[in-house]
C-alpha cells in the first residue's frame, strides 16, 4: 500500500515540478520577447545610484521571472567589464526582491483554470502570425503551467496526510526551536540547490504546506533556506571569471547568509508580524468538498518571502560602499591577465536573448570605430617619410583583432541562434554575422594597402608625389563614408544606403578617374613598373573597401 502511495506521490509531484519548471521557462521567455528593448534600456539606465540599481534589478526579475537568470546576467556584464561592482550589487537586491513576484502570482490559487488557460494561450501562440501576440501567449500559456504544474503537487501532496509514515517523516522537520528553524533552513537550502530554482522549491512549500504536511512556520523556514540555495547559481556562473564578477556572486552570498542569520534570531516575532499581516488562521484548516486544506498558508509565505528581501535590502542598503571595500579585501585581482578573449561576450548573457544580441551588436559598432583608426593611420603612414613603426605595427594588430572578434562574434550569435528567438532577434543575429564579416574585410583590405607601401619603400621606391595626395583624397572620401555608415549602425537609420548613396558613387567614380588617368600617365614611361602594379593595386583595394562598405549600409538598411 504504501510502495503504491509513494509512487502516485512521486508521479504527482515529478510531473507537477515538470510542468511547473517549463511553465516558469515558457513564461520567461515569452515576457523576455515582448519585453525586450525594454530591458535593453533598463540595463542602460543603471548607474552608481544604488536606489536606481535596485530598481531595475526589480524591474529586470519580474520580467525574466528568475532572479538567478538576473544574478548570471549580472555577473556576465561584471565579467565583460560593462558594469561595476557597486552597480552590480544594486542589482543582485532588487533581483530578491523581484523574484518574491512568483509568491504573489501563485496566492491567485487559480489551479483549476490552469488546463483552460493552457489551452486558450496555446493556440493564440501557434496560430497567431504576430510576433507579439505569439510571445504573449507563451507567455500565459506559462502561467497556466505553472499553476496546473502547482495543482499536481498539491494533490500529490495530499496523499502525504493519508499515509501516517509519510506525514511521520515530515514530522521530523518543526520549525519550533532554533535549531529546527535552521534545519528546515539547510533543508530549504539544499533542495534549492538540487533542483537549481528558489521558484520550484516555493511551489513544493506552498503544495505541502497548503495541504497541511507541514506547518506555516517551517513552511517559512524553509523559504529562508531557499533564499540562500539560490545563490549557487551565479556562484557556479562566476567559476572562471574575472575577480570582479566573483566579488558580485560573493556578494550574493554574503547577503543572503547574513539575512537568514538575522531573521532567524527574530524568526518567532517575525512570524507574528507575517501572521498579522495576513490576518491570523494561517494555521487553522478549511474544509471544501470533504478536503481540508490550509488556503491562508500561501498567502503567508508569499509575505514571508518578500518580507524578508526587502527588509534585508533596507537593512544592508547604506553599507554597499562597505561590501566593495570587504569584497575587494577577500578577492584579491590576479596579476595575471583575466580575460582570455578579446571582446566582452558572455555566454553567461545567452540566457537573455533581449540583452545577448545587445552586446553582439556593441561589438560590431567597436569595429566599425576601428576601421576608422585604421584608415587615420593608414593616412599618415603613407605620407610619412619615415614610417612610426609602432602605428605600423598597430594597424597589423587591429586587423588581427578583427580576425578574432570575428571568430567571438559569430561563435556567440550562432549559440544563440540555436536558442529559440522573435523573428526579430534571430533577423538582427543574422544581420551581425553578415555586419562582422564585412568590417572583417575592410579591414583585410586596409592592411593590404600599408602593405604596398612598404613593399615600394623596401624596394627603394614610393608613390610619386601626385599619387600620394590622390590617395591622400581617395582615404579621405572613403572615411566620409566609412563615418556616415558607423553613424547609421549606430541610429539604425534604414535610409542609410539612400542617404549615402552619393558619397558610395562618388568614391566609385573617383577610382575610375584615377584609374584612367594613371593609365594614360603610363604612356610618359616616367613611372617605374612597381609603382605603377602597387597604385593599381590600391586603386582596386579602395574600390572592394567601398563594395564591403556598401554592403553593410545595405544590411543596416534591411532592419526592420
Amino acid at each position: 500500500m504504501e510502495i503504491s502511495a509513494l509512487v502516485t506521490l512521486l508521479s504527482g509531484l515529478i510531473g507537477g515540478l515538470g510542468l511547473f519548471l517549463l511553465g516558469m521557462k515558457s513564461m520567461s521567455d515569452g515576457m523576455q520577447a515582448v519585453a525586450g528593448p525594454s530591458l535593453r534600456r533598463w540595463i542602460a539606465v543603471v548607474t552608481k545610484n544604488r536606489l536606481l540599481s535596485l530598481l531595475v534589478g526589480i524591474g529586470v526579475t519580474c520580467v525574466v521571472q528568475s532572479s538567478s537568470i538576473t544574478t548570471v546576467m549580472t555577473v556576465g556584464f561584471v565579467n565583460s567589464g560593462l558594469m561595476t561592482l557597486q552597480q552590480a550589487i544594486g542589482v543582485i537586491m532588487g533581483a530578491n526582491i523581484g523574484t518574491t513576484i512568483t509568491g504573489w502570482i501563485l496566492v491567485l490559487n487559480i489551479g483549476k483554470y490552469g488546463l483552460p488557460i493552457i489551452g486558450i494561450a496555446a493556440f493564440v501562440h501557434l496560430f497567431s502570425k504576430s510576433d507579439s501576440w505569439r510571445f504573449w501567449g507563451m507567455s500565459v500559456m506559462g502561467v497556466g503551467m505553472v499553476f496546473f504544474g502547482l495543482e499536481l503537487m498539491k494533490d500529490a501532496c495530499s496523499i502525504i496526510k493519508s499515509t501516517p509514515s509519510f506525514e511521520a517523516w515530515f514530522h521530523q522537520f518543526q520549525a519550533d526551536s532554533y535549531f529546527g528553524v535552521l534545519k528546515c533552513a539547510m533543508v530549504g537550502c539544499l533542495l534549492t540547490v538540487l533542483v537549481q530554482s528558489s521558484s520550484a522549491t516555493l511551489g513544493i512549500t506552498i503544495s505541502l504546506a497548503y495541504q497541511g504536511v507541514i506547518s506555516y512556520e517551517t513552511a517559512a523556514a524553509l523559504v529562508l533556506g531557499e533564499n540562500v540555495g539560490t545563490t549557487i547559481t551565479a556562484f557556479l556562473a562566476s567559476l572562471g571569471a574575472t575577480s570582479t564578477a566573483r566579488r558580485a556572486a560573493y556578494f550574493h552570498i554574503i547577503f543572503n547568509l547574513l539575512g537568514v542569520f538575522w531573521i532567524t534570531l527574530v524568526f518567532h516575532w517575525y512570524i507574528l508580524i507575517i501572521q498579522w499581516i495576513v490576518g491570523g488562521g494561517v494555521n487553522e484548516p478549511t474544509v471544501v468538498d470533504g478536503s481540508t486544506t490550509f488556503p491562508k498558508t500561501t498567502a503567508a509565505i508569499a509575505a514571508t518571502h518578500s518580507l524578508f528581501n526587502v527588509a534585508n535590502t533596507l537593512f544592508f542598503l547604506p553599507f554597499v560602499p562597505g561590501f566593495v571595500v570587504l569584497l575587494n579585501r577577500l578577492v584579491t585581482t590576479k596579476d595575471l591577465k583575466e580575460r582570455a578573449q578579446l571582446t566582452d561576450l558572455d555566454i553567461r548573457m545567452l540566457e537573455t536573448p533581449a540583452l545577448a544580441i545587445q552586446q553582439s551588436r556593441n561589438e560590431i559598432e567597436k569595429m566599425g570605430e576601428g576601421c576608422e583608426k585604421m584608415l587615420n593611420w593608414l593616412s599618415e603612414l603613407r605620407d610619412q617619410d619615415d614610417p612610426d613603426k609602432a602605428m605600423g605595427d598597430s594597424l597589423k594588430e587591429r586587423e588581427q583583432i578583427f580576425d578574432s572578434v570575428q571568430d567571438e562574434v559569430a561563435a556567440f550569435v550562432t549559440n544563440l541562434l540555436s536558442n529559440s528567438l522573435p523573428h526579430s532577434v534571430a533577423d538582427e543575429a543574422r544581420r551581425q554575422l553578415s555586419l562582422a564579416d564585412e568590417y572583417e574585410s575592410v579591414s583585410d583590405y586596409l592592411v593590404s594597402l600599408d602593405k604596398f607601401d612598404r613593399k615600394l619603400r623596401r624596394d627603394g621606391m614610393r608613390f610619386t608625389l601626385a599619387q600620394r595626395d590622390e590617395l591622400r583624397h581617395l582615404n579621405q572620401r572613403t572615411m566620409e563614408y566609412v563615418k556616415a555608415i558607423n553613424g547609421g549602425l549606430l541610429k539604425n537609420n534604414r535610409h542609410i544606403v539612400r542617404d549615402t548613396d552619393a558619397t558610395s558613387k562618388r568614391i566609385r567614380s573617383e577610382i575610375k578617374q584615377l584609374r584612367r588617368k594613371h593609365l594614360e600617365d603610363l604612356s610618359g614611361g616616367d613611372i617605374p613598373p612597381q609603382v605603377s602594379v602597387a597604385f593599381l593595386a590600391a586603386l582596386n583595394a579602395y574600390a572592394r573597401v567601398r563594395d564591403h562598405l556598401e554592403t553593410i549600409a545595405e544590411t543596416i538598411a534591411s532592419e526592420t
